[in-house]
């Protein structure tokens, strides 16, 4: 067993440290307070190929891997969850949802744009009434000659008022639950589709997340993915990935809580000594660097597998699971540690405190996530 990073991901976890030193961590606060979202930067993310290691180089990728793509979400995680969540759209769910099932026609079309971040992407699942039971969606596409006429709002759709391009999920068959559901491309052009962002958010407000109204929306019948009834199956394959993706981006917030917490504890000074010599902050440290190590571990050990070939959709659910409810204790941790400065812009850990929960609640909730491991370990999954 080799705990050693390639050289290659060693070189893209500086790259990317590097670009997020320079480029976002100087803004981050600036971005979150005026809602902004930052696309100039995730356009250079795109340009210097943050977003291409899970994918073949005949598409614009490079080939390094699913590992190198989970160290890309970590160290963006860690300079901006905000910026952090367009890797999803442009790493994750919506180009590999294309990848894994679209015909060779559309991975040509919408792969190399993505990728390469020209092209933002989306992936609509959610609705009002149907987040992680994705056999309620109600949105509904059904078929009339050589177009699919859709209906329903999606909601909690990352990229929802700016996406070009996005994977969509809905009922081809409103009398059944999973086996009537279907996934078909959308392009933001399409007349009868309208994207609104959500504004005032508690966190993440430097991305873009919102609502999609499908009103008689005309989907051409060749952006239909695979087959009528297989859209359940697409979006679990999916969300295998985003939750390795999720849980890498916790395990990055985790260590900006870390360092803003360490970093404290050497400056603050209190009965005569820095606070960081006092036993209980020491245990409240302890426990941060601990869990966000052990996140770590899962993470990295989940996305291996992805590139081995070997199953790994039990692996990156618990990763999700225990990386996201690490990274809310570790940032409640270090909010102990900095006490009252936990209310003030002049550190990250407020930031950091209103953006953490979102990870407890994307690509599934940790109740779900401990129903499925639960399942898987009683031999009830199929």
């Amino acid at each position: 067993m080799n705990f050693q990073l390639e050289t290659e991901h060693i070189q893209i976890r500086e790259t990317v440290r590097k670009f997020c030193l320079n480029e976002v961590t100087p803004n981050a606060e600036e971005w979150e307070k005026n809602e902004t979202f930052p696309v100039d930067t995730i356009k250079k993310a795109g340009q210097l190929g943050f977003f291409a290691s899970s994918f073949p180089e005949e598409y614009g990728g490079t080939n390094l891997g699913f590992l190198a793509n989970v160290i890309v979400a970590e160290e963006m995680g860690r300079a901006s969850l905000g910026l952090a969540c367009c890797l999803n759209m442009q790493s994750g769910t919506c180009p590999m949802t294309i990848l894994l099932n679209c015909n060779e026609e559309q991975k040509q079309k919408y792969l190399p744009g993505i990728i390469s971040g020209e092209l933002l992407g989306c992936f609509a699942v959610s609705e009002p009434n149907a987040a992680t039971d994705v056999a309620g969606i109600e949105t509904k596409a059904i078929l009339a000659d050589d177009h699919y006429l859709m209906n329903g709002t999606k909601m909690w759709i990352t990229h929802a008022s700016v996406f070009d391009v996005g994977i969509c999920f809905a009922k081809t068959d409103p009398t059944q639950r999973h086996k009537g559901l279907s996934a078909f491309i959308i392009t933001s052009d399409m007349p009868g589709l309208t994207g609104n962002p959500e504004k005032d958010k508690l966190g993440v407000r430097s991305s873009d997340t919102g609502e999609i109204v499908f009103e008689d929306c005309k989907v051409p019948k060749e952006n239909l993915i695979g087959e009528e009834g297989q859209g359940f199956k697409i979006a679990e394959s999916a969300l295998t990935y985003g939750r390795a993706n999720i849980a890498a981006r916790s395990v990055g917030i985790a260590q900006a809580a870390v360092d803003s917490a360490i970093q404290y504890a050497n400056e603050r000074e209190q009965f005569g000594k820095k606070i960081g010599f006092f036993q209980m902050n020491k245990q409240i440290i302890a426990d941060m660097v601990t869990n966000t190590e052990a996140s770590r571990l899962m993470v990295y050990r989940a996305a291996w597998l992805q590139d081995q070939g070997l199953p790994s959709a039990n692996e990156s659910t618990m990763a999700k699971f225990f990386a996201s409810e690490a990274a809310l204790q570790t940032v409640i941790g270090a909010s102990k540690i900095h006490g009252a400065y936990t209310y003030s812009s002049e550190y990250p850990i407020a930031r950091l405190y209103r953006d953490v929960m979102l990870m407890t609640a994307g690509e599934g909730t940790s109740n779900i996530q401990r129903i499925i491991i639960a399942n898987n370990a009683l031999g009830w999954n199929k």
